[in-house]
């Protein structure tokens, strides 16, 4: 079996819920190298909070908490309507907590001491499917401005702006920078940034800086 890229675990965030106050370090300063953030709390309260104020990708939740469950937590956020992947760690195997691990469609339940390489290869296999979703969006888009915009010259530059979206959708650069990485004219760049702001594709939102707006695409 290949190895699995682990890189696509850069661009995600983590909330890790450990009272264990030595198991949370340990296991935070190693995911630290793999992913964008780990929020490192030890009680259902910070979990909660971290949830309501930061973007939260995948939840890594232990079941025994001191004077609490994790069972318990998820059932709470789900009741909120948050619907985020979780796996779940725990040093029991009580067919309880699977059975309900099982009816809260949990993604994986991993038993302490927690392997690492299982619990990258568990966070690997959850946001893969994400990544590729984003990609398929991606060239979706790419596919719709393309037919959106009639001058073929102008298709590399639309790639390069769909390429190089940050996590926001905004696309940072100047005409000079583009005219530099592309033989292109100064008229037909400002042409293209135009019509692709009339139908609303591309919002300047301040010097140098564009939103690309994916929903101007469903109507195209």
């Amino acid at each position: 079996m290949h190895n699995k890229d682990l890189n696509i675990l850069h661009n995600f965030n983590i909330l890790y819920l450990e009272d264990d106050e030595n198991l949370l370090k340990h296991t935070k300063d190693i995911l630290e190298d793999f992913v964008n953030n780990i929020y490192a709390v030890k009680t259902s309260n910070e979990a909660m909070d971290i949830l309501l104020h930061k973007k939260v990708d995948v939840i890594i939740c232990d079941i025994l908490l001191k004077d609490e469950n994790g069972i318990d937590f998820l059932k709470h956020i789900k009741n909120k309507n948050i619907n985020i992947p979780t796996i779940l760690t725990t040093a029991h195997t009580d067919t309880q907590y699977l059975l309900d691990a099982i009816r809260l469609k949990v993604e994986n339940y991993i038993i302490k001491p927690i392997n690492i390489k299982e619990l990258l290869d568990s966070l690997h296999d959850i946001l893969l499917p994400i990544v590729q979703k984003k990609e398929i969006q991606k060239n979706n888009n790419l596919i719709k401005t393309i037919s959106a915009i009639t001058d073929g010259k102008q298709v590399a530059i639309i790639k390069y702006i769909i390429n190089n979206l940050d996590k926001d959708n905004l696309f940072i650069a100047s005409y000079t920078d583009i005219m530099e990485s592309f033989s292109i004219s100064k008229p037909t760049l400002i042409k293209l940034f135009k019509e692709l702001a009339e139908k609303n594709i591309l919002i300047k939102v301040q010097h140098k800086t564009y939103r690309f707006n994916e929903q101007a695409l469903e109507s195209l």
